[in-house]
This record gives structure tokens, C-alpha cells and sequence, in this order.
């Protein structure tokens, strides 16, 4: 059985250096402009191309991040990355962006493509379309038990386990709470963590319900090889190199040995923590438990005496390449050195000629210690072979001259590994898209009691889960309805399809999707395919492969400013949420179970409370919580005009005046709305 991979982040060359000598397989670093952890160092070309060498000579893979959602005024600069990454001689992108993918493949057809765990991926359905789609690898989302990992193991493509480091509460790709509140999105890498400052549950006095503490199933790590995981991967580029080579050596330690020694176990807590760790989501067990803190003894046990002792335990260089040495010297010629790692063979001859010795003749024991004497590179020579004559002398800095020219030469051989072909000359340019000259208006609810004033929709979204029989009523009255399929679709794949086949007995053929997997069953199962902003659509090449798939339209990322909107190219028609309470996260864990409160005692439409008293609310399907946003998202019918679009979306979550609402027209909806009204992001836009 292939062992699994340990996956080691590094947001730094110091901390390259620390996950290859603590014994990592491979590493994952940031590209420094379309990063997931902006705040990381992250690598510029000449610093990829020094850590891919470093790494490289070692044995060890390099993953580069471009895992941000990117928009079309940045696609060339996008362009010179992928480049860069090729000509620094990566071993595969891990992408979140869809149109990343689409050009990274135009650009380097044979660069392999990872999936981040920024596409949302939870379902083996959106396993089994990425790996149609071509990616090599797909890195699962952190919530998901091991019955659903061992699902997606039946799929032929590699998988990524995330196995220690820190939870987001929400999905990642998913999140828009940091975007909302300050521009700093986190689709583009750029999170403030507002989760981890104090969030109080329906009036609880204090807590921090968005706060998880860090997960850690690398005891497991036996389980996860026997499945078919692939690889093991750590969480952390923003994280101390310290924290990296003790994550890497537990996982190291628990893979090949079974357990993890009492010393290692130590400093990995020691190194970081919030109030210890959980397994919760790998055993499906969630709960109160799941939460913690950073508190004031975890940030005292690392201490500087702790960061001391890793550092001593990966100082030195590593010799974890097996070699041969072949040296030959003969009276009256010149020495010859060979070296072979098993893969490249180099020979060097020096300009010395071999002359009779005189005092002390050079001997084969003293011949190969020289030899040996490789501690500063990433040799070991297991095998020394030593063909020289009798009575012979040879001055020991031309053996230690050989020595570094044919291992310098061993590196250089060795740091190359694909020698990509790259289509420099690919121009990115689209069809210019031209709006319909009538705009449409759908409509999203999250029930069946609907007013007339919805039949005048070209669409109405109602939840795949409806009652069947008030499906059936609504289409005989005159609505144009369609269903959405939930955006948490954990462990509900087979129910899923079946609601859908259910859905076409009685007549509906449009289907909402949020993810891939939706996507995916829905497609299979003859279904007309409308994405949602779930799939973070934010530039032409992700609408040009969205039409290259069969969707009929696109919902557009709120991420999006107007400016960004108004320059989209391609043709599939496009629409943006025009009215909501904006989801700003899509919860595995529920924040108000973290409270303590039960689902029994759960209204199943609780409120949260940040630290200046904003709220939140929080709406359950129960599988998992949608955070809603605190202020009503609101465009008005002379913006909306204004916009390249085809249709708006009024969102509606937990309004309770939807089944009397008289117009969906601006003056109706405002003359019942007493929140606070924001635009949301379309004016102000993201970092």
C-alpha cells in the first residue's frame, strides 16, 4: 500500500526548510499574488524558483496556491503567475477559481490542477466532476465525517485530507463575513477573522460562537492511508516554522510508527492551540465541544524555550537521498568520480593528474571518509566504490573539489523534474456580452405560502425539500417554479437525487446549484441548470465554462462591485441578488449548539449578537446554519437598470410577509421594510 503523503504548509523559505529536514513529502506555498493567506510572505518568481530547487533536490513535491477568486481586470497578471509557477517547475496548482483552471490549462496543458478546499467540495458528486473535468487532486472540505470520505474514495482521482491545524467555521469558499463587515474577502485570501473576536447566541451574555478549535485527526492518519487518502495535509502557512516541523513530525511519526511519542505530542500543543483540539467533524460527533479559544496558557506554553528546542531538531541539513559514489584512480591519469542517485548519473574528471606517492600513499579507507563527508547537502552515500592503485597520492582538496562538482551537478539535475511546455502566446480576450433589452426578475423563498405577486416571476426557487403536494399546487395555480437544492448537501447525495427524480415525476425541470455537486447530480439527471452565487462566479472565464457545461445561467458572486459586473464578457445570461439578507457563512458546526442549546429547545431561527450589538440571523435546514447578514441588501429598480445583466434575484430567508406581499416593485417592498438597508458590496467591492 502506497503511504500517505504528508502535506506541510509554508508560508516562508525558513519554513520550506523546516517541513523538508522534519520529513515532509510535500509542500504547499502561496504565489504572492492570488494566495488564500495574503498575509503570509508567500514566494515572488526568483523565491518559488529557489524553494521548488531546494525542495526538489530533496524529493519533496511543491503545490503553489493561486486559490483566490480572480477578476477579469487582473487575468493577465494572473497569466504571468501560472508562468512563473511552470517555469519555477511546480509540481501542480491547487486553484479555488474555476476560470483559474480553464487558462492554467490553456497556458501549461500538463501541469497537474488541485481543487482547493476553497471550491466547497463536501459530496462525492462534486469529486466525480472535478476528476471528469481533469484535476489530479481534490481537497476535501475540513467538515466532512469519514463514512463521507470513504465515499469519495471510490473515485479514481487523488484526495486531500486536511488532518491538523485551524477550523473556519464556516465552509471554506463559502465565507463572505470578513467582506461584508471590512472589504477584506476571503475568497481573495485577505480574511481579518472577525469569527475568532466574541459572538453571544439569543441573548447569552459573552462567548465565541464562531470560534472552533483547532482540528486534528492525525491520529487517524492509518485509517485515512487504508481508505485511499492520498495525502495528509496540515493547515498553517501562517503559522512559525516551529509549528511546521512539529506538525510534520507527529504526522511523520503517527504514519510510520503508529504513535506519536509523548516529547512530540508536547511541543505540537505547546507550539499552538485553542483550548486543545478536536476530531469532531471526522467522527461526527459535533457539539460544544468542537469550541475554544486562543486563551492566555496557551499562548504562555509556547514559550521561547519550546520555539528553541524545534529549531535545535531541524538545524542541520538532511542526507535523505541515497547515492552511489564510483571513484577511480589510476598512476599517471586523471581521477574520475561518478555519482548516481538511482535516476541521474554524473561523472566529473579533474584537471590532476595521479602521481606515485612519496611519503604517505593515498588508501581506500581514507579515499571514501573524504568521500562521505557530505553533510551540508542532501546526500547520503550508502554505496562507495573505490578502484585505485597501489602507492598512489592525490591531495585531498581535488577529492573534495570532485566531490562538491558532482553533487552541485546532482542538484542541478535533480531541481528540474517536468520541463513544462508553456503556450506563452495564449491572449485571453472574450465575446462582448449584450444584456436583453427586457430584464427579468426571479425570485428565491424559503416556503410554499407565496402571494400572487410571485407568479409574475419568471422563476421562483422553493426548497428541493418542499412538500411534494404544495408543489404540485403552486404549479397548478400559475407559478413558474422551480427547486434548490440545499448548499450544505452533506451525507444527503442519494436523498438528494431521489428528491430530484421526484421533482421531474411531477414536472419541474429547473434546479438552483450552489456547488459543484449539485451541478453535477442535477446534470445527470436532465435537469435544466441555474448556478448561485454559491459557485463564485466573478470573471468571464468562469461564465465561459459555466456555458461550456450546460448551465442556462449564472447568479453572480455579490462579491462583485457594479464596475466588475458591467465589464463581464461572454453570453450566458447573468443575474445579481438584488434584495436579501445576504448568507454571509454556510455552518457545518451550528452556532447555536456551540451555545449549548440543543436542537429540541432550537426555534430553528435564532439571533446572533457581535460585541457592538449587531444582529445576526441564523437560519437551520437542519444540516447546517446559514449566518445571515444583520443589514437588508437592497438595489434599486434605477441601479439595477444600470446593470450588464439579464435578471436580479430577490433573496428572500426569514421574511414573514412573503405569502401577502401585493408587488415585487420597489415601492411595495420598501413600504414594508423597516431594517436597515445596505448595498451590500456592489459599491464598495473587496481587497
Amino acid at each position: 500500500m502506497k503511504k500517505i503523503e504528508i502535506l506541510a504548509p509554508a508560508g516562508s523559505f525558513d519554513s520550506v526548510i523546516a517541513a523538508v529536514r522534519s520529513g515532509a513529502d510535500a509542500v504547499y506555498l502561496g504565489e504572492k499574488s492570488f494566495s488564500a493567506r495574503s498575509s503570509a510572505k508567500n514566494f515572488d518568481d526568483e523565491e518559488l524558483k529557489k524553494a521548488t530547487a531546494y525542495c526538489h533536490i530533496h524529493g519533496v513535491k511543491v503545490y503553489v496556491t493561486i486559490n483566490t477568486i480572480v477578476f477579469d481586470d487582473e487575468l493577465e497578471k494572473l497569466k504571468k503567475a501560472i508562468i512563473s509557477a511552470a517555469e519555477a517547475d511546480v509540481d501542480a496548482l491547487i486553484v479555488q477559481n474555476i476560470g483559474v483552471a480553464r487558462l492554467a490549462h490553456e497556458l501549461v496543458p500538463e501541469l497537474a490542477l488541485h481543487a482547493s478546499t476553497q471550491m466547497s467540495i463536501h459530496t462525492a458528486s462534486g469529486v466525480k466532476a472535478l476528476y471528469e473535468m481533469g484535476f489530479k487532486r481534490v481537497v476535501l472540505a475540513r467538515e466532512m465525517s469519514k463514512k463521507e470520505i470513504e465515499k469519495c474514495c471510490e473515485i479514481p482521482v487523488e484526495l486531500e485530507v486536511f488532518v491538523h491545524g485551524a477550523l473556519c467555521m464556516c465552509v471554506s469558499g463559502q465565507c463572505y463575513l470578513s467582506a461584508m463587515i471590512g472589504s477584506r474577502s476571503g475568497n481573495r485570501g485577505a480574511c481579518a477573522q472577525p469569527c475568532r473576536l466574541p459572538f453571544s447566541v439569543n441573548n447569552q451574555k459573552g462567548g465565541h460562537a464562531l470560534s472552533l478549535k483547532d482540528n486534528s485527526i492525525v491520529n487517524y492518519l492509518g485509517e485515512l492511508q487504508n481508505m485511499g487518502v492520498a495525502s495528509a495535509k496540515i493547515e498553517g502557512r501562517m503559522k512559525r516554522p516551529e509549528y511546521v516541523s512539529a506538525a510534520v513530525r507527529a504526522c511523520v511519526e503517527q504514519r510510520d510508527f503508529g504513535f506519536i511519542s509523548d516529547k512530540t505530542q508536547e511541543m505540537l500543543r505547546g507550539v499552538f492551540s485553542r483550548t486543545g483540539f478536536t476530531d469532531a467533524y471526522y467522527i461526527g460527533k459535533t457539539g460544544s465541544h468542537m469550541f475554544g479559544t486562543r486563551t492566555k496558557s496557551d499562548v504562555v506554553s509556547a514559550d521561547e524555550k519550546l520555539f528553541s528546542a524545534i529549531r535545535s531538531s531541524y538545524k542541520d541539513e538532511i542526507g535523505n537521498v541515497e547515492i552511489t559514489f564510483d571513484f577511480t584512480a589510476k598512476l599517471g591519469e586523471n581521477p574520475v568520480l561518478v555519482a548516481s542517485d538511482g535516476v541521474h548519473t554524473v561523472k566529473k574528471i579533474s584537471d590532476t593528474v595521479t602521481e606515485k606517492a612519496i611519503n604517505r600513499p593515498l588508501d581506500k579507507e581514507k579515499c571514501e571518509k573524504q568521500l562521505k563527508k557530505t553533510g551540508s547537502t542532501a546526500y547520503n552515500p550508502t554505496d562507495v566504490n573505490i578502484n585505485i592503485d597501489d602507492n598512489i597520492s592525490i591531495p585531498l582538496s581535488v577529492l573534495n573539489s570532485l566531490r562538491r562538482e558532482v553533487l552541485n551537478e546532482l542538484d542541478t539535475a535533480r531541481s528540474v523534474v517536468h520541463n513544462y511546455k508553456i503556450n506563452r502566446d495564449y491572449e485571453i480576450a472574450f465575446p462582448k456580452f449584450t444584456p436583453p433589452v427586457e430584464k427579468t426578475t426571479r425570485a428565491r423563498v424559503p416556503q410554499t405560502k407565496l402571494s400572487d405577486a410571485f407568479k409574475k416571476c419568471e422563476l421562483v426557487f422553493v426548497p428541493l425539500f418542499a412538500d411534494k403536494r404544495e408543489l404540485v399546487r403552486l404549479k397548478n395555480e400559475g407559478f413558474n417554479i422551480g427547486v434548490e437544492i440545499p448548499r450544505g448537501m452533506f451525507g444527503r447525495e442519494d436523498t438528494i437525487a431521489k428528491k430530484l427524480s421526484e421533482m421531474k415525476e411531477i414536472g419541474i425541470s429547473d434546479v438552483l446549484c450552489n456547488n459543484l455537486g449539485a451541478l453535477y447530480i442535477a446534470k445527470n439527471l436532465g435537469f435544466t441548470l441555474h448556478s448561485g452565487f454559491g459557485m463564485n462566479f466573478v470573471n468571464t472565464l468562469d461564465l465561459l465554462w459555466a456555458e461550456e457545461y450546460g448551465i442556462k445561467d449564472a447568479e453572480l458572486s455579490f462579491e462583485l462591485d457594479f464596475k466588475r459586473i458591467n465589464a463581464l464578457g461572454g453570453n450566458i445570461p447573468r443575474g445579481i441578488i438584488s434584495y436579501g439578507y445576504l448568507p454571509l457563512m454556510l455552518c457545518r458546526s451550528c452556532p447555536v449548539r456551540g451555545a449549548g442549546i440543543e436542537c429540541k429547545s432550537c426555534k430553528n431561527q435564532s439571533k446572533m449578537k457581535d460585541r457592538i450589538g449587531k444582529q445576526f440571523l441564523l437560519k437551520c435546514d437542519g444540516n447546517c446554519t446559514e449566518v445571515l447578514n444583520c443589514d437588508l441588501l437592497f438595489v434599486s429598480d434605477k441601479q439595477f437598470l444600470t446593470f450588464s445583466t439579464s435578471f436580479n434575484i430577490f433573496r428572500f430567508t426569514v421574511e414573514n410577509y412573503v405569502e401577502t406581499v401585493e408587488s415585487l416593485n420597489e415601492s411595495s417592498l420598501i413600504s414594508m421594510l423597516k431594517e436597515k438597508l445596505t448595498y451590500g458590496l456592489y459599491r464598495r467591492g473587496v481587497n
